[in-house]
């Protein structure tokens, strides 16, 4: 018997499309609420988009073109440092609803489980930092933002591996690192809502980075392959950047992501 409910890749799909951010929360928090409850089929019927959508503004401009924002001494400060945060957040969610789309045919049910969870997240993240840009007077999408963090998914599009070794256990464990300097120089400027949000996400995103190495490992014992090596080895052939310290040794830790991987 043919199902009439919908798939986890239909609802992903259409989150990954829409291009308005409010759009794109709701329908990223539905899917994940309807995978949680059983409304939504575990099926791959539906090819992910190449490039989710995106709203007219932020203008997306290379990194190397990004006006430079300045340490969050001041009020401008602080806002485009929230700005580029809610940036990174309203990608990351892309980046944690493609992962279930594209792959999870290839991993267990609980892959998805998890990957939706860190979506909801990732929603959740941004919808804080929107908010707390418009008390500021300010809104998402008044400054222009950086268009490299969609490169890494574009990079990795066929590898399941290489996408976790890249995503979670590189660009977002060094959010773990970087985190807890911002949150101080918030607290400094006397900006404590600000840097209450940034401590829940700096919690969150040891979450996140667990998953992802939790299922980069699981990817390495089933091609039977060193995951340390492994890593190392995809990182080097699809990572741009340079992974360098200083490094958050304790949360990268909780996270499972030990010294022997990064050092």
């Amino acid at each position: 018997m043919t199902s009439t409910r919908p798939s986890i890749a239909q609802a992903i799909a259409a989150a990954l499309r829409a291009r308005d951010p409010l759009d794109k929360i709701r329908r990223t928090r539905a899917a994940a609420r309807d995978w949680r409850l059983g409304r939504l089929d575990h099926a791959f019927d539906t090819a992910m988009p190449d490039r989710p959508g995106r709203p007219a503004v932020p203008a997306l401009l290379p990194p190397g073109r990004m006006p430079k924002r300045g340490k969050g001494g001041t009020e401008k400060g602080r806002i485009a440092l929230l700005h580029a945060l809610a940036h990174i957040e309203f990608v990351a969610m892309d980046l944690a609803l493609d992962l279930p789309g594209r792959f999870g045919a290839e991993f267990p049910r609980e892959f998805i489980d998890d990957w939706m969870k860190v979506a909801a997240d990732e929603a959740m993240h941004f919808a804080l930092l929107d908010r707390r840009l418009r008390t500021l007077g300010s809104v998402y999408g008044a400054l222009p933002a950086h268009d490299g963090l969609w490169e890494a998914a574009t990079a990795t599009a066929h590898d399941a591996a290489a996408r976790l070794a890249v995503v979670p256990m590189v660009l977002e464990a060094r959010g773990l690192d970087v985190t807890p300097v911002t949150i101080a120089r918030f607290e400094q400027a006397g900006d404590l809502p600000s840097a209450r949000i940034l401590a829940r996400i700096m919690s969150d995103e040891i979450v996140h980075v667990s998953a992802g190495t939790k299922w980069f490992r699981w990817a390495c014992a089933r091609a039977e392959s060193d995951p340390v090596a492994t890593w190392k080895m995809l990182v080097n052939r699809h990572f741009g950047g340079v992974i360098k310290p200083p490094f958050n040794d304790s949360a990268r830790s909780a996270a499972g992501l030990t010294q022997d991987y990064y050092r």
